[in-house]
């Protein structure tokens, strides 16, 4: 269990909160949070719950997860104001529908003119297909995914191949994973999941409107490293920090 661990990654990530400051907030003494923090003592289940609903945090991953670990590799889940999107983009269902999808893109990219941009202004995201037939999927192990360039206001292809679409710029929730494919099954599932545990928290919810992407992926890399954010659309009634990672 990863409890004891746990509560002490918690205290420190809220602002560095003493025991006493916690021992304050759950009607205990500071020693209780002692022996719990040193694995001597466990709390009673109301406890544990109270812990969970002042961090945030399910009961499952507060004892049998490493917080800390989770800490390395994703970011907090934050609302962010997306400016307006214009894309070209184009969908594949495959077995590898991203590799084959992305691959797509990428010639594209070159004959259009694309891939001559400055490379600041080269972005691509993808999100998955969700029109996918249950004999397509279970049958013949199809998927679908897209993959959309980001174009700069004035860019127009030399080509076609692509679908151009445009959304104004809308709220989503975001988290960015470090390192994402080197667990790619279980790291980017879980930011999707975080995010929702996020939102079902704080009392937002997901925006289904049409014309809008609902969630998207966004690879990059900084200094070496790879990262993704992830992107959920959701009704924040523009309380959103501006996003201009684009």
């Amino acid at each position: 269990m990863y409890f004891s661990s746990n509560l002490q990654f918690l205290r420190k990530k809220m602002g560095n909160m003493t025991q006493e400051k916690l021992a304050e907030r759950l009607n205990i003494s500071r020693q209780s949070v002692g022996k719990w923090e040193t694995g001597e003592a466990f709390p009673e289940m109301g406890k544990l719950l109270e812990i969970c609903d002042l961090f945030l945090v399910k009961l499952d991953a507060l004892i049998r997860e490493d917080l800390s670990a989770h800490a390395a590799i994703y970011s907090p889940v934050e609302i962010c104001h997306v400016p307006a999107l214009r894309t070209a983009r184009y969908v594949i269902i495959s077995p590898n529908c991203e590799d084959d999808v992305q691959q797509y893109m990428r010639i594209w990219a070159e004959k259009s003119g694309y891939a001559r941009l400055p490379r600041q202004q080269q972005k691509m995201i993808g999100w998955d297909f969700p029109f996918i037939s249950p004999e397509q999927k279970n049958r013949f192990n199809l998927r679908g995914y897209v993959a959309a360039c980001i174009l700069p206001k004035d860019f127009q292809p030399a080509c076609p191949g692509a679908e151009i679409g445009c959304q104004p710029a809308a709220d989503y929730a975001r988290i960015t994973i470090r390192e994402p494919f080197i667990a790619p099954f279980e790291r980017i599932p879980t930011a999707y999941k975080l995010i929702m545990e996020h939102l079902n928290k704080n009392g937002f919810k997901e925006n289904h409107k049409e014309d809008f992407i609902p969630c998207f992926e966004y690879e990059y890399e900084k200094e070496g490293v790879s990262f993704m954010d992830v992107f959920i659309h959701v009704d924040s009634t523009g309380k959103g920090n501006l996003f201009t990672g684009f």
